[in-house]
Formats: C-alpha cells, sequence, structure tokens
C-alpha cells in the first residue's frame, strides 16, 4: 500500500548570528518525509538541531531557507491540527489532571460537560482515572507526562511533535513511559515525530529514524526499523538493529570530525 506523506521538509536551512556577528548554520539543508500515521525518530547527539528542526516543523520557529508543509500546506505558525510536548511537560499548577486536559478543548468552546466527559476518557486512557483530581505537585514525572500526553490528545491533533519528554525521567520510569506512548501511538494513529538521543529508544518507538550530524546540523541517514510489534528490548533482532544504528550515529560523528581537521 502506498503511504501518504503527512510532513514534508524541503531544503531547510536555519542560520543564526554568533556572538561575534557572524553567521552561522544551525540547519543544513534538511529534506525529509513523514508518513502519515508514522512514529519517525529525529536521533543526535546534543546540539545537532534537533529541537530547532522540530520547532520550525511545529510552527515555533521560521526556516531561513526552504519550508515545511504539513497535507501540502506551508506551516508559518503553530496550529491545533498539530501539537507539541516538551520535556518541561508545561502542566498548569493550579489545575488538576482533569482540568488540564480539558484546557484545550475549553479555549476551542467546548461545553463543560461535553469537554469534562471527553477529558475524563482521554484520562482513563492514559491510565490516571485515579488520579484525575490531584494537582501536578502531587503527582510523579511520568504522571505528569501521562497528563502532558492526555491533553494534547484531547484536541484530537493529526500531528504531535515531541521534544525528548521523557528526558527527565528515571530509568525505569522512562521505559514505562515508553511502552504508554507506544501503546498510545497504536491506539490512536497520530502522525508522531519523536527527538531523542538515546539510540535505545529509538529502536524501541520508532518505525524509520533520521540520524542528525552535527555542525551544521543536517539528515545523515535514514533508517527503517525492521522490527514488528511488540518488541522485546533483551532480543537478538533489537540487539542487531540497535548496533547498526550505533555503528551510523558514530560514522556520522567520525565523518564530522574528519571534516574538521
Amino acid at each position: 500500500m502506498e503511504k501518504t506523506v503527512k510532513i514534508k521538509v524541503d531544503g531547510l536551512y536555519k542560520t543564526y548570528l554568533d556572538a561575534r556577528g557572524r553567521v552561522y548554520d544551525a540547519l543544513k539543508k534538511i529534506d525529509l518525509e513523514v508518513y502519515e500515521g508514522e512514529l519517525l525518530c529525529l536521533l543526535g547527539p546534543s546540539g545537532c538541531g534537533k529541537t530547532t528542526l522540530l520547532r520550525i516543523m511545529a510552527g515555533f520557529e521560521q526556516p531561513s531557507r526552504g519550508y515545511v508543509a504539513i497535507d501540502g500546506g506551508i506551516v508559518e505558525k503553530p496550529h491545533v491540527k498539530y501539537m507539541i510536548l516538551f520535556q518541561n511537560y508545561g502542566l498548569f499548577p493550579w489545575r488538576t489532571v482533569l482540568g488540564n486536559t480539558e484546557y484545550g478543548l475549553e479555549v476551542n468552546g467546548v461545553p463543560a460537560r461535553q469537554r469534562k466527559e471527553k477529558a475524563m476518557e482521554l484520562v482513563r486512557l492514559v491510565g490516571l482515572e485515579k488520579f484525575a483530581h490531584n494537582h501536578p505537585h502531587q503527582l510523579s514525572g511520568g504522571m505528569q507526562q501521562r497528563t502532558a500526553v492526555a491533553r494534547a490528545l484531547a484536541v484530537d491533533p493529526e500531528v504531535i511533535f515531541m521534544d525528548e519528554p521523557l528526558g527527565a525521567l528515571d530509568a525505569m520510569t522512562r521505559l514505562k513511559m515508553q511502552e504508554e506512548i507506544v501503546r498510545l501511538w497504536q491506539d490512536k494513529r497520530k502522525t508522531i515525530v519523536f527527538v531523542t538521543h538515546d539510540i535505545s529508544e529509538a529502536v524501541y518507538l520508532s518505525d524509520r529514524i533520521a540520524i542528525m550530524s552535527l555542525s551544521p546540523g543536517r539528515i545523515s541517514k535514514l533508517v527503517d526499523v525492521p522490527l514488528g510489534r511488540p518488541r522485546n528490548r533483551s532480543g537478538a533482532d533489537f540487539a542487531r538493529v540497535q548496533d547498526f544504528i550505533y555503528a551510523e550515529f558514530e560514522m556520522s560523528i567520525r565523518e564530522e570530525i574528519d571534516y574538521y581537521i
């Protein structure tokens, strides 16, 4: 079956001025297509421009050259059709789990009873029904992240951008949240672009991995992940794919060093 392109990044550059007023490329000639219903990971070292690229794709920044299009329309600003989740969760501390989940529906003018029913449905979906009336400070990091996911899903976006959303979690909670993200993705089939610098996380989550290189940031390799779901982290196939990605990742860094020597 032919895949439908949901997001197209074409000839994208992002330039900045450094402290001395010199122009430098943060991103250089990014070409990328993300398919509808796909879970794609942007994998790269810190400072390679993953977050900058994600912010441009979500409409929070504009490219210096090139463009991003979603469903054929040029992305010029944030839109309710595509939501972004940050590492810091962004929850309102004065609102409960249910209240945070309701927020987008409230902004969109959904009647109180209808939005409460919809929000509670999503709170159940992320496994927080018992904590619906708790405030963020009463929740663990994983629970806060699940609340942020529920809030994003409430407005029924077509695309969800995730900027290292699990980076602040402890190792065990992070593994559980990876499983949760896959479960929600399989249930809702949203298009997800997920930023990470963790190779194992990328292999576990994604259909494809876009490996990014440093200075300037660019996509050095696009890799299909040939594993079924659910994925066994301790299996030989998982280890082989992880080793392959690691080798590609290491090669892109070596090429970068050789370029500047």
